[in-house]
């Protein structure tokens, strides 16, 4: 009689993946960046305001990415205050560091690092630790949650944004689908993250309460993706999203073409009046240290 193992996920792989992916995408995920803030710019606003981000507040940002939310956290920390960039891909910061200087600010920084690795941040150095859509992407997502309450005073808020359910956010969980589908893909492996890894109900509020975090607050933010037409919105996952490019690295150049043309088909249900609205849903949740 055989015996049938599940595989098991392998995380140093993943992380090496990851940032493999982010270093190839960051041009483009940083020309989508005004896109972008205006895309999540209700639900980055309720994560600035649960973390209590003001004048004189001095910010770590996890999971940075090319600086978007940074430099609004900067600008939102003046005077006196300061914002910490970290990702797992420097062409990201490059590009943050950059953005920053162009606009004059110098209380931002940016620095290389792990969000699992945050212990080599001073211990109760910040007032506010943010993360938008970094945490989802994690394989130890408690490990990098503590690392964020370690890093706080006390009194400190953590706040992060992540996707909700994949039946509210159908402008991403349809290319998944079919890009699963088509590329004959096994179901994600059990502690494997992803876009939605956070988006069940009470997902978020657990991981924030096994921090070791108390006053948990989780708000939904309708975030519709707005774009003139379903074509710009496969354009801007395509160019943007490298995890999809990866889940079809096993199909023929003509057969991923295919698979772009049928999710752009399959999107267009969400064309109405000459745009495109993708429905899409954020939770927002924090926490005091």
């Amino acid at each position: 009689m055989s015996i049938t193992t599940t595989p098991a996920f392998d995380a140093a792989a993943f992380k090496a993946t990851t940032r493999a992916q982010w270093q190839a995408a960051a041009e483009a995920w940083h020309r989508w960046g005004p896109f972008v803030g205006t895309w999540l710019g209700d639900a980055t606003e309720a994560m600035f305001d649960l973390a209590s981000i003001g004048p004189g507040s001095h910010v770590l940002d996890v999971a940075a990415g090319a600086g978007e939310q940074s430099i609004r956290a900067a600008r939102r920390a003046l005077p006196g205050g300061s914002v910490l960039a970290t990702d797992l891909a420097p062409a990201l910061l490059e590009r943050a560091a950059a953005d920053a200087a162009a606009a004059g600010l110098t209380n931002l920084e940016v620095r290389e690092l792990d969000g699992e690795a945050l212990h080599e941040i001073p211990r109760a150095s910040f007032d506010a630790a943010i993360s938008r859509v970094g945490l989802i992407y994690f394989p130890d997502q408690a490990r990098a949650a503590a690392g964020m309450r370690r890093a706080l005073r006390p009194g400190g808020r953590v706040a992060a944004v992540v996707y909700s359910t994949p039946d509210r956010n159908p402008f991403f969980a349809i290319p998944v689908k079919i890009i699963r589908e088509r590329a004959e893909l096994p179901p994600p492996l059990p502690g494997q993250p992803g876009p939605v890894s956070l988006g069940a109900d009470g997902a978020l509020e657990a991981l924030l309460t096994g921090a070791g975090l108390r006053d948990i607050q989780v708000r939904r933010v309708p975030s519709p993706v707005r774009l003139p037409s379903a074509a710009e919105c496969v354009r801007f996952e395509r160019e943007s999203f490298g995890a999809l490019h990866q889940m079809m690295a096993g199909l023929t150049e003509t057969r991923r073409a295919e698979v772009w043309t049928e999710i752009e088909e399959a999107l267009r249900q969400f064309e109405t009046d000459g745009a495109f609205t993708g429905p899409c849903e954020m939770l927002v949740g924090a926490g005091t240290a």
